[in-house]
């Protein structure tokens, strides 16, 4: 376990390391993924060892999120002045993400459809 939870916060300091050495606008985490993702797939997919760690942080995913409520709380005044540009933008990324996600499904059951008519 101590392994896989180091290959993880490797890739996340690699992620910031790049984030802040090429000044991007995205979060090094998010980059730092997108590394491991890339990795994995050279891989073959994950060890044992990883998916074992993976899937115990995520059986308790939900302490993860206890900071960030506290967060949101520290700026509820923030919020309540700006809710409505905040509720726009959920609501539209909402369906943008439900819309998306349909034309990808309906792409990939056409793309296996075709597949599986082939003898």
């Amino acid at each position: 376990m101590i392994g896989a939870l180091t290959l993880l916060l490797v890739f996340q300091l690699a992620g910031e390391v790049l984030a802040r050495a090429f000044d991007l606008p995205v979060p090094g985490p998010v980059i730092g993924m997108a590394l491991l993702f890339a990795a994995l797939l050279a891989r073959k997919g994950p060890g044992d060892e990883l998916r074992t760690t993976a899937n115990g942080l995520l059986q308790h995913l939900s302490l993860l999120f206890v900071p960030a409520g506290t967060g949101v709380m520290l700026h509820f005044q923030r919020l309540s002045d700006e809710w409505l540009p905040l509720v726009v933008a959920l609501v539209a990324s909402t369906f943008l993400s439900i819309g998306l996600s349909a034309l990808l499904l309906s792409l990939l059951a056409r793309r296996a459809g075709r597949k599986g008519e082939r003898p």
